[in-house]
Parts: structure tokens; sequence; C-alpha cells
């Protein structure tokens, strides 16, 4: 074997093992918190908790699930429930989406300062075939049925009739009605779901896809082509920050619900819906917080799922318009929601601007650069929200063909108001961010090695531990060092702005006087080497450090 055919043969399995390592952590993650959720929630007593995780990591990654049912009661068959379900459990797929780019990009960091296109496509390739296989498997197993059975609350209990003594058949006056109430109680509701093949896979390859473009829009340690350099200073730092503040607000919200949850009567249901659908609520609050407005509906029992005050205003059952406004009337500490995510767009503001390279910039062009790029991504990252957000739902039982019962949920942002809002909000942050940032120094402390345009290795011959703030490398100042402030930075002979030349200090020295060549003075003068020995002269005591060979002894005495 040769050695070009030997690196690509370990190019080859790196590039297996990467989309192995990636798609597996990224499934068992989300198996592990749907799995959580349902349980909290008490889903598994219902039914499997198997085909229920199956279906719930379908539906997070884009998967498509048609839910059917039946109902029986009085003894007929022909009752059937229709149910339609548009929502995704996004703390399931915050999880998957986390761990898969994580793995895809730290895979790139070995690569160099740039990636060949084609190994680039390769990868990417490799890692979406393996989760569509996998996602087809999860497709076969998520069927399944709950069963919903009215014996368990207690009513069926109640039999026979309800008779007057003396009076025959005229003291049946209840007509067998606790009978019946018995029979209903004993009715029993059957859930069915299949996922739809087709459109799972087709949601899963554009899921996929979209993790892997933003991990490398926003892995700002990741090489990328050559003809995408420029996107290292100017797409990175903006599209990281964002993603950093959004998942700082996610754990915000799983905090805020594990306070709720502790003064809760049902603690569990609280935390289980919270590990389910907590991004679905605080990235429904970030556009609304930014003034979007929203469109919902809702009526029947649905309005019992929603939080107050949102169910109180959307209870006419028409069509309403959501505002940050509306909800305040009814409810006036939503206002403090505008005030955290402004709060969240600021943070953003500065994280860009420590990110982004000065480049010798001024504070004006520097600002701009960071308004532009912070909204840019914005005016994209909103209305991507506003959609992976929206909920609908519908339900209705109906029995030998007359509908009994019928609930709906609808709630949707405006994508275009949210493109025009995110561009004002993200240009609006990133400028106060990069004014922030310059003025106190930290304008670019934290961009990456690929934004300065050199190698993350470049100058290294020791591990990365070696090159921390310490002793022998100190961390950089606030301000830049000037002349007449640090002595060292003076050219030799010139004396600092506003002091006399030869003007003597109290101490007696001069304080325009040359740090370079000013003597250098003791408490005693130093010592003066021992003298030397001549050759042929005597040795002396202390003279030499290696002592004459000693006199011979004297000879025996002889008679």
């Amino acid at each position: 074997m040769t050695l070009t055919s030997g690196s690509r043969a370990a190019r080859g399995a790196d590039l297996v093992l990467t989309a192995i390592a990636a798609v597996s952590w990224a499934f068992l993650a989300m198996a592990g918190v749907a799995a959580i959720g349902l349980h909290l929630l008490g889903a598994d007593a219902a039914g499997s908790l198997g085909p229920l995780t199956a279906a719930v990591v379908v539906l997070a990654v884009g998967g498509s699930i048609t839910p059917s049912g039946s109902v029986e009661a009085f003894g007929l068959t022909g009752a059937g429930a229709h149910t339609t379900i548009d929502i995704a459990p996004l703390g399931v797929s915050l999880v998957g989406a986390l761990l898969l780019g994580m793995v895809f990009a730290r895979s790139l960091r070995p690569l160099g300062p740039a990636v060949r296109g084609s190994e680039l496509v390769a990868r990417a390739a490799a890692v979406a075939l393996l989760f569509l296989l996998v996602l087809g498997g999860l497709a076969w197993a998520a069927s399944s049925t709950v069963t919903f059975d009215g014996g368990g609350l207690g009513l069926g209990a109640t039999g026979g009739t309800t008779r007057i003594p003396g009076l025959g058949d005229i003291g049946d006056i209840g007509g067998g009605l606790p009978g019946r109430l018995g029979d209903l109680a004993q009715a029993k509701a059957s859930v069915g779901f299949s996922v739809r093949p087709g459109a799972s896979l087709l949601g899963g390859l554009v899921w996929v896809l979209g993790v892997l473009l933003v991990t490398l829009l926003s892995a700002r340690r990741a090489p990328l082509p050559r003809r995408w350099q420029a996107a290292h200073a100017t797409v990175r730092p903006a599209a990281s920050a964002l993603r950093t503040v959004l998942v700082l607000a996610v754990v915000a919200g799983l905090a805020a619900a594990g306070v709720a949850a502790a003064g809760d009567d049902h603690p569990r249901r609280v935390l289980g819906a919270a590990v389910l659908g907590a991004p679905n609520g605080v990235w429904l609050g970030v556009p609304l917080g930014l003034f979007v407005p929203l469109r919902g509906t809702a009526n029947g029992s649905l309005l019992q799922v929603l939080p107050h005050p949102l169910d109180e205003l959307l209870r006419a059952g028409t069509d309403q318009a959501v505002t940050v406004g509306r909800i305040a009337d009814l409810e006036p500490l939503v206002w403090l929601l505008p005030v955290g995510c402004v709060l969240l767009m600021l943070t953003a503001g500065v994280l860009t601007g420590a990110r982004t390279p000065r480049d010798g910039a001024g504070p004006g062009a520097y600002a701009w650069r960071c308004g532009l790029a912070l909204g840019v991504a914005t005016a994209v990252t909103l209305p991507l929200l506003v959609l992976a957000t929206r909920v609908k739902a519908g339900a209705s039982l109906s029995v030998l063909g007359v509908d009994a019962l019928g609930a709906g949920l609808e709630l949707a942002g405006s994508v275009p108001l949210a493109l025009a809002l995110g561009a004002v909000w993200g240009l609006g942050a990133g400028a106060f961010g990069g004014l922030l940032a310059y003025a106190t120094g930290a304008a670019g402390r934290r961009a990456s090695a690929h934004a300065r345009g050199r190698r993350p290795d470049e100058g290294r011959s020791y591990p990365d531990p070696a090159y921390a703030p310490g002793p022998y490398a100190p961390s950089p100042g606030y301000r830049p060092s000037r002349g007449d402030t640090n002595p060292y930075l003076r050219p030799p002979g010139e004396v600092p702005p506003g002091e006399e030349p030869g003007a003597r200090d109290p101490s007696g020295g001069s304080s325009g006087q040359d740090p370079f060549t000013a003597p250098t003075q003791t408490s005693r003068p130093p010592v003066p080497p021992p003298p030397r020995r001549r050759p042929g002269t005597p040795y002396r005591y202390g003279s030499s450090p290696v002592p004459p060979p000693d006199e011979p002894p004297p000879a025996p005495w002889r008679r």
C-alpha cells in the first residue's frame, strides 16, 4: 500500500467514524431527553414508552406523524377521534442539534487552517446519509396505540336500577340510568399513531442539513474553504453570539420551570413539559418581546393548555392579534418580557464586539461593522424562530358520523415583520455592543485565530496551557501603554512631557534621566575576584583550588 492510498484510507475511516459519532450521540441524547420528559408527564402509564419515545424523536427532527383513534361506548364501535398536530418538541431538537454540531465541528479542526470544499461536502453527506438511515429505523418503530380505560376513573362499580317497592315495572324510574352511566365509565378510547415515512425522511433531511449549515456559520474555531475565509471575521462572530444567547435563554427558562415546579401541585408534569418544550415557550417569547405580532385562535378544551393571560385573550374563538400591549392589559407584568429581550440583544451585541477583530478600524467603523453583521444574522434568525415555534393542533370526536366535540389551537407570527424587526434590532444592538466593547478595550479580545488571519497553532511549540496568561505571558491591558507613563517605551535620553531636563526628585535622582543609562547602585561595592597564581610561583593557601602533592616521607634509618 502506498503512502497516498494509506492517507486516503485514513481520511475515509475518519470520515465514517465522525459520522457515526455525531449521529449516534445526537440520537442517544434525543432519545434520553424524550424518555425522561414522557416519564415525568406520566405518558408511559398509558402506552409503551419505546414507541412513544421514537415518535417524539421523529417529531423533533422534522418528521410527520398521523394520529388516529376510536372510542367504544355503549357497545358502539363506530366512533372515531380525529386529531391533527403540527408542533415539534424543541427541547429534544435542541439537544440533538447541539451534540451533532459539536462533534461535526470538532472533527474539522485537525484539517488545518482551511478545508477543501470536496472534503467538507463528503463529510456532510456522510453525516446526512447515516442520519436518514437511523431516522428510517425510528420511523418503522414509532407506531403504537395508547389506550385510555374509563374504568380507571372508579365509576364502573355503579350498576343495576333504582326501583320503588310495590309499583312493579313503573318503579323503574331510572330506566337503567345508573347502569348506562356504568357502561359509559367503561368506555375505552384508543389513540394510535403512525409515522409517514416519505414526509419524515424529507423533513429529517432538511433538519440535518440546516443543523450542519448553522454549525459551519457559528463554529468559530472550525476551518472553512479558502473562498469562505471572509466569514471568519464577518459572519461567525455574530452567528455564534446569537447562538450563545438563545441557548442561555433556554437555560433560564428551565431554571424558571424548576422554581415553578417547586410550588405546584404536580411538579413532575411541570418538569416534564419543560424538558420537552422549554425552547418552544422561550423562543416564542423572544419575537413577541421584540414586538413581532402573533395571530392566534383557540377553542374547546385546548384553552386549558395555554398560560394565563393568553387563554383569556383567545377565549373569543375568533382570530385575535396577540401583542405585548394587549396581553399587558390583562397582566401588567408582561412588560418585563420586552425588557428581557432587549437585554438579550444587547448581550449578543457585546459578544459580537468581543469576537470581531478590530483590524485597526476606528470606533465608528468598528461599530458599523458589528451592527451590520448582527443585523443580518438577526434578520435571518428571527423568522426561523417564528416558523419553528408555530403551534397548530385540532381534535374532534365523532360518534356514528355526528360531531360531538371540537377543539382547536393555532398560534403563529408574521414572518415579514420578523425579518424587518430583526434587522433593526440587530443593527442597533450590534452597533451599541461594538462601541461598548471598543470603549472598554474588549474589542476583538475574544476573536478566534481564524478571524485574525493566522493558524490556530502558528508560532507555538508547546501545549496550549503554556500560552495562557501568567508570569511569562501577561494578559493584555485594557489600554495601550504610552511613553509618558512607561519609561521603557521612550528612546534613550528623551525627557517625558511636563518635566524639565536635569530636574531632581526628592530622593536625589534625576527624574528626566534615561533609565537605560542610569547607574546601578548597591549597598557595598562588588567583591574583587581572587588573584590567580602565576606559573612557577610557590603554592599559597587559597590561591588554587587544588593543593600540591605532599612531600615524600623520609628514608628509613640505617646503621
